[in-house]
């Protein structure tokens, strides 16, 4: 069980769960130039960005990971995506997870259990920072983005696009991995010390990674070593 704010979020072991792949999920940019001026060209037609991400918490070693979705060998992000002009937030973010890691079979995709907003991301201009408020001289931003905690059931079956990884990443490295990691800043200001504990980000980091290596959950493969999970249910 993890405390984020005034939320609890039960945690589930990762072999509580079932993965399985589908139809590859393309990406509409090869680089992030590529993105910003699709980004720009949307400004126009439509104003604003709005974009909605989830976490999603399962646990492993006894430490609570956050599942993310490796795009390439290095970049990594968030489930989820943009809006589609006047899209309820909730609704919109259940539909992009369904995209993201839903079956194609209706009966096996997760009930997605959509719970508080834990952070608001700003993008006052046409670059890649963002920052957890709106500066008061920007009177346009570019973007919106929020998070949103998930509520995850014991038991549930995600299908990854195949040519991307879901990632079981801990939490401490979140912090000690700045490069490749899109939500470093997000989870920063999500899990602040009034929410999950720093302290828990700094139990003996150096024996916690020794047990808590990140996990690619649907190459069946631990990054810093191989380990079958073929007795886990994960296919």
């Amino acid at each position: 069980m993890v405390g984020a704010g005034s939320a609890v979020v039960n945690t589930y072991p990762l072999s509580s769960y079932t993965f399985g792949t589908k139809e590859p999920k393309m990406e509409k940019d090869t680089s992030v130039a590529d993105r910003l001026a699709r980004m720009k060209v949307n400004y126009m037609k439509e104003g604003m960005r709005t974009s909605v991400e989830a976490i999603l918490l399962v646990q492993e070693h006894n430490h609570p990971h956050i599942l993310l979705l490796q795009i390439g060998n290095t970049f990594c992000k968030l489930p989820g995506g943009r809006l589609k002009p006047g899209e309820n937030e909730i609704e919109g973010l259940k539909r992009k997870l369904t995209s993201k890691l839903g079956a194609n079979s209706p009966a096996l995709v997760p009930d997605w259990q959509i719970g508080e907003c834990v952070a608001t991301w700003w993008r006052p201009n046409f670059e890649t920072i963002m920052y957890p408020y709106c500066p008061p001289h920007i009177t346009k931003p570019k973007e919106c983005k929020k998070l949103y905690l998930v509520h995850l059931s014991e038991r549930e079956y995600f299908a990854v696009p195949k040519n991307l990884k879901l990632l079981a990443v801990p939490l401490f490295e979140l912090y000690d991995n700045v490069q490749g990691l899109e939500i470093i800043e997000s989870c920063e200001s999500t899990f602040p010390c009034d929410g999950v504990s720093k302290n828990l980000l700094a139990v003996s980091r150096s024996s916690v990674s020794a047990y808590a290596p990140i996990i690619e959950v649907n190459e069946i493969a631990f990054i810093s070593g191989v380990r079958d999970f073929s007795k886990l249910g994960i296919a």
